[in-house]
């Protein structure tokens, strides 16, 4: 009986919300009073103290990215260059496996790093220089995935040689492993551009220059100096080579040849003359 009675009664919160009551409509124009509070802020106060935070915002900052995020990504690599750079955030390395990184690389924010050893001793990954990793972009690596040199890479990407289940609907709810067969390395070769939320599928090929528009899905060999977009990714455009590289120019789509158009048919089923 006590646990109806507290399940039919109403709570504060409603009571307040909802009660036709002169406390209840006093407290409704307290809140609405209180959220609409505000200060004055003549710029001669308020631009010394906006100085002052963002002064304190940025040695905070240089803290955290100077002597800590940087010098814990750089304990994870195998082999790391000189100039590398990260955020504030240490990246996060899940398994072990190689990870190279060339010089300048720049990691803009959040990275996070899978590394599975059920497919090879040691996966590797491997960065090339100038490379930038902006925010909240995932790495899976089962077995291997080069990042060429000179590749901006957009937030929220995801690069992944493995798709981390099988595809047999009976294997996977018993929890198996993905099939080898289905691991496959992945190459981002040199000056290559990745838009956001881009997803990369295991044993994608994308060829030099080429650029990845925004939220594609790239499954399969990006010729060079192309641009693609969709799912599945598609070429939409081609992109001209520095003249030390026109051999990788793309060859141009063949010609759409317009097709003769039909002949109508005469009312008794003969074609009509023309």
């Amino acid at each position: 009986m006590n646990s109806e009675n507290k399940a039919t009664k109403p709570s504060m919160r409603h009571w307040v919300a909802t009660s036709p009551h002169p406390a209840a409509a006093a407290l409704r124009r307290a809140r609405r009073g209180l959220r609409g509070f505000t200060l004055p802020a003549p710029r001669v106060l308020v631009l010394p103290y906006l100085w002052l935070f963002l002064a304190a915002r940025g040695v905070v900052f240089f803290i955290r990215r100077a002597f800590i995020a940087e010098p814990l990504f750089k304990a994870y690599c195998t082999q790391v260059g000189k100039g590398v750079t990260t955020g504030i955030y240490v990246p996060w390395v899940q398994g072990k496996g190689d990870l190279v990184v060339g010089d300048h690389v720049r990691i803009s924010g959040k990275l996070s790093i899978n590394f599975a050893a059920r497919f090879a001793r040691r996966p590797r990954l491997e960065i090339g220089h100038h490379t930038d990793i902006a925010h909240d972009c995932r790495l899976v690596v089962g077995k291997e995935v080069k990042i060429g040199a000179h590749v901006e890479i957009a937030g929220a990407v995801t690069i992944r040689d493995s798709g981390g289940h099988p595809a047999d609907p009976a294997r996977r709810a018993a929890g198996a492993p993905p099939d080898e067969a289905d691991v496959k390395p992945i190459v981002v070769h040199d000056n290559v551009w990745i838009g956001s939320h881009v997803l990369i599928l295991p044993g994608s090929d994308i060829g030099e220059g080429s650029i990845v528009s925004a939220h594609s899905v790239v499954s399969g060999v990006v010729a060079p100096y192309t641009v693609v977009a969709g799912n599945p990714a598609r070429r939409i455009g081609t992109l001209t080579p520095p003249p030390e590289r026109a051999h990788l120019a793309p060859a141009a789509k063949p010609a759409v040849v317009a097709k003769p158009a039909a002949t109508a048919p005469s009312p008794d089923g003969a074609a009509a003359a023309s």
